[in-house]
């Protein structure tokens, strides 16, 4: 598992556009809230989603871009933006390498069967690509806003 003050992974995979999002694109430029999340259209990750949408402009006014990672494919993605008119870029991980990266895809039990699936984190990198914050095991409600406030502390 990653902790502050650690170098961000580097990290280049598609978005709902299918056009390639790579961490070097903000270095030097923006801070970048990576946060993962299990799947698109599902309550827990609908609430952390439409929150980050939210705080938008709040975040954009702190010179951060907002990024969302699932294992979902860009055209889920696609789907779930439109449906509930998201203004945060989802990245597709579909062959889980950055989740892999950022220590989210682990093993968890839910009703006495164990399963992978990633587990919802958030990590702050700032300008110059370090982590100032991660944290595992999020609750999607007011999260948004506990990362919100981080920020602009940054």
């Amino acid at each position: 598992m990653l902790e502050k003050h650690q170098k961000a992974p580097l990290f280049s995979s598609k978005n709902q556009f299918n056009e390639t999002v790579n961490l070097s694109d903000y270095l030097g430029k923006k801070n970048v809230v990576l946060y993962f999340y299990p799947k698109d259209d599902t309550p827990g990750c609908t609430i952390e989603a439409n929150q980050f949408t939210q705080l938008a402009r709040e975040f954009a006014k702190a010179d951060t871009v907002v990024i969302g990672v699932s294992k979902d494919s860009c055209a889920s993605h696609t789907d779930f933006i439109k449906k509930f008119d998201l203004k945060v870029d989802l990245l597709a991980d579909v062959d889980g390498e950055l989740c892999e990266s950022y220590g989210v895809w682990q093993e968890r039990e839910k009703n006495g069967v164990k399963s992978m699936a990633i587990l919802r984190s958030t990590f702050i990198i700032n300008k110059e690509g370090v982590l100032v914050d991660a944290a595992y095991g999020v609750t999607p409600e007011g999260h948004a806003q506990d990362v919100l406030d981080k920020v602009k502390n940054l």
